[in-house]
């Protein structure tokens, strides 16, 4: 009986945590797409777009480690070594990815700190 409620409500936190890692995803991608069209409509410089990639970049992060933290929950109950191994695989996976995507995040916020300090001893 307690087995019982504890799968059911391991599955129930699961869809909740992956629907809020898609929802995360979901409202980064389409912020960015708003703020591409209306920037791109704005101005014609591609370094008006690095702070949409940045901002994009943050969600898409935020939202892998949601999907990462359903995955752990999903074997949180009597997992199985078959259920073990395939978390291994994913939390693998998702956390090179999750290590690339911040990693260019900071590449891409040295680069626009670079240019503003470039621009401002320019100015003065």
């Amino acid at each position: 009986m307690l087995e019982e409620i504890l799968r059911h409500g391991d599955r129930v936190a699961v869809v909740v945590v992956e629907i809020a890692g898609a929802a995360v995803i979901f409202v980064g991608a389409l912020w960015a797409a708003l703020r591409f069209v209306v920037e791109g409509l704005r101005h014609r410089s591609a370094a008006v777009f690095t702070p949409i990639r940045l901002s994009l970049g943050r969600f898409l992060t935020l939202g892998v480690e949601f999907q990462l933290a359903a995955d752990i929950l999903r074997t949180a109950v009597s997992p199985t070594f078959a259920q073990i191994g395939q978390l291994a695989a994913i939390a693998t996976i998702r956390t090179g990815l999750n290590f690339f995507l911040r990693r260019e995040i900071a590449q891409e916020q040295q680069q626009v700190r670079d240019a503003g300090a470039a621009t401002a001893e320019e100015r003065g």
